[in-house]
């Protein structure tokens, strides 16, 4: 008994911390997380910097302007007055003084 506890003892001192002993220990997981943190960072801030470009452009280009289609007489037939008139329902008449 006596040679199994020193035993586990000197295997503790070659270890280390005995507390520390069942842990595992990433020593450059901090690290890695701030570089994965710094490139993303930078996908981010190049996405944002190339969508930006590509909106100016496209939106500083003309854009083409079609003849206006013919008014079909029957796309706004009112067959019943609306009940608040014929104007509309939010509109309000200025009277002229």
């Amino acid at each position: 008994m006596a040679s199994s506890a020193a035993r586990s003892g000197l295997l503790r001192a070659l270890r280390g911390n005995s507390r520390l002993a069942g842990k595992r220990r990433f020593s450059s997981s901090a690290h890695d997380d701030a570089y994965e943190t710094a490139k993303w960072e930078k996908i981010t801030y190049a996405g944002i910097v190339s969508c930006t470009l590509l909106a100016i452009y496209n939106l500083s280009k003309g854009h083409p302007h079609f003849e206006e289609p013919p008014s079909y007489s029957y796309l706004h037939i009112r067959n019943k007055e609306f009940p608040w008139g014929p104007d509309g329902l939010f509109e309000t008449k200025h009277e002229e003084h």
